[in-house]
């Protein structure tokens, strides 16, 4: 009970037998999204248009759609519908520097090469092997020509010697209930703090490298307040040539980051940033901020 219990400081009507609906991305470097919408519905898909991303759809079937010919083809890509916001909310555009600094397995990385219409160069960091190959994988699959990958930590994005138009920071963080069975029996808050000590690092990583003008997207799948909102209050307080902007979604999806927690004042500018709470959004938990260098 002790994290829902945190959970009801902010969220009152908080419960946790919330549910994640599936969600799928059109792949529109391989395929025009109505055609790939009647292909499945052909198969008996049952597709729902997520009215606040523009190729998302909620979708129900009676099989497996991690194993179709047009999944394995790329034509589309398994995505919940919160973490497609953030590629969206980071807004890449043809020709730019973008990094992602924490990009395995791919999910939001294969969407900024798309929305980028693989024009420009999109560095994707990460430290492991074996999600390193998964990225790798989405990247053929999904046709993410303009991806660079390297293994590399990215509290040491400075070493590349380059400048971003964009940074995206979807950053390591506790995930939530909706992601990891037994979620709430694992996590102490100890390890949660110790998690924003470790996106802290990554933030003035992204700062350095980020140009001035340049958007930096911050996103977790946690819904804890110390991975979350006071991470990013700490970054504007340190950089005073960092503001935060307005997501601009439609009403009601999502709620305004908190600006307040255990009598803690926090940041005014942290309403901007947005919170998804599993029993309004039916998403995974989530948290997404996105940040302007003056």
């Amino acid at each position: 009970m002790f994290f829902e219990n945190r959970y009801r400081k902010v969220c009152p009507d908080f419960t946790s037998d919330a549910k994640e609906r599936p969600a799928l991305r059109v792949n529109t470097l391989k395929i025009e999204e109505g055609i790939l919408v009647k292909r499945l519905e052909q198969k008996k898909v049952t597709l729902e248009k997520i009215p606040w991303l523009a190729h998302g759809y909620w979708y129900e079937a009676a099989f497996s759609l991690g194993a179709t010919p047009e999944y394995l083809q790329g034509l589309y890509y398994l995505q919940g519908a919160a973490s497609q916001l953030v590629a969206e909310a980071l807004d890449p555009r043809p020709g730019e520097t973008v990094l992602d600094m924490a990009a395995a397995p791919g999910s939001k990385a294969t969407h900024a090469a798309m929305l980028m219409r693989n024009r420009g160069v999109l560095v994707c960091l990460d430290t492991n092997t074996q999600r390193l190959a998964a990225l790798r994988n989405n990247c053929e699959r999904l046709m993410a020509t303009n991806a660079v990958l390297l293994k590399k930590d990215g509290r040491f994005a400075k070493d590349l010697g380059m400048a971003f138009d964009r940074i995206l920071l979807d950053a390591p963080c506790s995930g939530n209930f909706c992601s990891e069975e037994g979620w709430f029996l694992k996590r102490t808050l100890p390890d949660i703090k110790q998690n924003g000590r470790v996106q802290k690092e990554l933030l003035r990583a992204a700062y350095a490298a980020l140009k001035p003008g340049g958007i930096l997207v911050y996103s977790t799948c946690s819904l804890e307040p110390e991975e979350d909102e006071l991470v990013i209050h700490w970054f504007l307080e340190k950089y005073g040539d960092v503001e935060s902007v307005d997501l601009e979604l439609d009403a009601g999806v999502g709620d305004p980051g908190i600006t307040e927690w255990e009598g803690e004042k926090l940041s005014p500018a942290l309403a901007k940033a947005r919170r998804f709470w599993p029993h309004k959004t039916s998403t995974e938990g989530f948290f997404i901020a996105k940040l302007r260098k003056k």
